[in-house]
């Protein structure tokens, strides 16, 4: 009797857990036909899924644009650390100890990244070289240049470079120190303030594309209003009846997507040709920053959100209030 009951169990438990499996493998199964079949709805209406992906595609190009905008004025923005540089011009008189002393000692200073000495006659031979007069200059009884230190601060922030400048004028054998640094505190104000822009256009855009895609759907929802009701008198549920519609969201925000990704990544292309014309003559190597592959996806998903938020709040509205009429 025990042996025949433990059997059953198992073979009881064993039931179960097939049964289990089986509904996991169904659900899945059923959740990707409904998507394939909502991808098949976008084929048969080409120009209205069209008009939709153009619309929210071009939605989605401004605000990645703008963003890649501020990404490459940060770019250009890091690239300037060197402004942040401290010239500190020591006192006519100093003795070379004096100032190997004090260079030792900004050397090990944790708020200074790096000190650079130049002599009186490195800084006379680079403006022979660069002013061009350097026949003149063999005229000069002695050297009026003085002995430098260039500073670089670890912290290039205008704040911090101003203190630590403050800091440095009060060492013994400094003239004073210069901090040519406001030019990059206005650009950092300009990159900011461009963020702040970013944000605030993109929430609106973002915005007028959920309307969009929930537009979309809500006209689809309305042409199949005849089939929704012969579904619900047959049994189906809202759930089962609204999944293919949000897959049609969560799909026109996938093609979506990759069309803003296009645009732009052209859109760079395009810029980047003449921009090199311009740079070559500056000889610089600046290059535009496009979208990394974090970016990339980070836009993809966040395309899908969109359309699944707008179709989402479209359905929950329109397929509940579908009910079938009585004959």
């Amino acid at each position: 009797m025990s042996i025949l009951f433990s059997g059953r169990a198992t073979s009881g438990a064993s039931a179960h857990k097939v049964g289990i499996g089986r509904r996991f493998v169904m659900f899945w199964v059923n959740h990707l036909r409904q998507a394939l079949a909502s991808l098949g709805e976008l084929w048969r209406t080409p120009s209205a899924s069209l008009l939709t992906i153009g619309v929210l595609g071009v939605s989605l190009t401004l605000p990645v644009t703008l963003h890649l905008l501020v990404k490459n004025m940060q770019q250009i923005s890091d690239s300037f650390t060197q402004a942040a540089e401290i010239s500190l011009f020591i006192k006519d008189g100093s003795s070379q100890t004096q100032i190997d002393s004090l260079k030792a000692i900004l050397q090990g200073d944790a708020a200074i990244a790096r000190v650079t000495h130049i002599s009186k006659q490195q800084a006379l031979t680079e403006f022979a070289e660069v002013s061009g007069f350097g026949p003149a200059l063999n005229y000069l009884t002695e050297n009026p240049l003085p002995d430098v230190l260039l500073v670089l601060p670890k912290n290039t922030q205008a704040e911090a470079a101003r203190a630590l400048l403050n800091r440095l004028n009060k060492e013994r054998i400094v003239e004073y120190g210069k901090l040519d640094i406001d030019w990059l505190t206005r650009l950092d104000a300009i990159v900011s303030l461009l963020q702040q822009a970013v944000a605030v256009i993109a929430l609106l855009l973002l915005g007028a594309v959920v309307l969009i895609i929930g537009n979309t759907i809500r006209l689809s929802i309305m042409n199949k209003k005849d089939e929704i009701e012969v579904m619900k008198l047959v049994g189906a549920t809202d759930a089962f009846i609204q999944r293919p519609f949000l897959y049609s969201g969560v799909w026109f925000g996938v093609f979506g997507g990759l069309l803003a990704y296009l645009i732009v990544e052209t859109m760079l292309l395009w810029l980047q040709s003449a921009i090199v014309s311009v740079t070559e003559l500056y000889g610089s190597e600046f290059r535009l920053m496009s979208l990394s592959v974090t970016e990339f996806f980070s836009l993809m998903l966040l395309a899908v959100l969109l359309g699944l938020a707008g179709s989402y709040l479209s359905v929950r509205r329109h397929i509940s209030a579908i009910e079938p009429t009585g004959p």
